[in-house]
């Protein structure tokens, strides 16, 4: 059974990372010229992009339904691969739970004469198991062996399960990493006006109880200004404020006249 395990294994892992997850050709246009209007254009791969797709930096090339840059295959999960990466983050967790079954039960038989299940009335004796020599003396080393072998499955089980738990969000969601993380990004606009207070008794009880507890300064806005926004609540949120041309126009000329009392 362990080896069907690592063969399923090995056939997603290798193949999430030979088959690729798909990349755009480099100079590729839309069929229908006008559908140009409706796609951004990739300066480096000198082409239009797909809808879904994003530019690798590390690949150096603009990947369809990019997800993430994984460093574990040294490619990008994306369309082709996904569903292999997938089946590996599935199945490593699955071998590596069978495996550590194994060895639990192998110190157990080793370090004590029976089986017990918990019942007083379900034992397995393993008496006539003891009458043939085991192919390989379970020594001192060979224990300590199982026990490194042990962590090694269960740690594998919890941090790659962790990463399934992940990717099934996101196959759910139909939502890739990176189409969450721009979303994250997007700019809002205020509707009405926030003094900067750091805890504004005029939003409601709510908001006031509800103030995250950090140093960062708190941003004054008037209504109708944008904010860039990189994570939130819905009492909170976090970002930058978005100044029109005029102010970064002031902000130069503040920093040139406050450069003029300086000697060179």
């Amino acid at each position: 059974m362990l080896i069907n395990w690592t063969v399923l294994i090995l056939y997603n892992y290798f193949n999430a990372m030979f088959v690729g997850p798909g990349y755009i050709p480099l100079d590729w246009k839309p069929g229908n010229q006008h559908h140009t209007q409706y796609l951004q254009y990739c300066k480096v791969c000198h082409g239009y992009k797909a809808p879904r797709s994003h530019h690798c930096r590390k690949c150096n090339r603009c990947v369809m339904k990019m997800d993430h840059h994984c460093p574990w295959i040294n490619n990008c999960c994306g369309h082709l691969n996904h569903a292999y990466f997938t089946s590996f983050l599935l199945l490593a967790p699955l071998g590596c739970s069978h495996a550590a079954i194994i060895f639990i039960m192998t110190m157990y038989t080793q370090l004590y004469d029976r089986i017990s299940f918990g019942w007083s009335t379900v034992k397995i004796n393993m008496s006539a198991v003891r009458q043939f020599q085991p192919l390989i003396p379970f020594s001192v080393p060979a224990f300590a062996a199982t026990l490194f072998a042990l962590g090694l499955a269960l740690g594998t089980t919890i941090a790659v399960g962790m990463l399934f738990f992940i990717q099934m969000k996101v196959i759910i969601r139909n939502k890739t990493s990176i189409e969450s993380w721009i979303e994250e990004k997007v700019q809002y606009q205020a509707v009405e006006d926030y003094n900067g207070a750091c805890c504004p008794l005029s939003k409601g009880l709510q908001t006031f109880f509800r103030t995250p507890c950090t140093e960062e300064p708190r941003i004054p806005l008037s209504k109708g200004e944008t904010i860039l926004a990189t994570r939130g609540t819905k009492w909170w949120m976090y970002g930058d404020k978005m100044l029109s041309e005029q102010q970064v126009a002031g902000e130069m000329r503040i920093l040139i006249l406050m450069g003029d009392f300086f000697p060179d």
